[in-house]
């Protein structure tokens, strides 16, 4: 996951939610957002898709 860019992890975790994927995966994507200070993106990404 460190490996991904900030706008792949993002997406990563939008696909994960609605691909309905395990719980534990889509808290490990939260936590690396969080470790790198991006929850901004989050919704940058949101407004942007929506």
């Amino acid at each position: 996951m460190k490996q991904l860019s900030d706008s792949l992890l993002i997406q990563s975790y939008h696909k994960a939610i609605e691909l309905n994927l395990s719980e534990e995966f889509i808290d490990q994507i939260k936590k690396e957002i969080n470790h790198r200070s991006i929850q901004h993106l989050l919704e940058k990404h949101i407004s942007h898709v929506g």
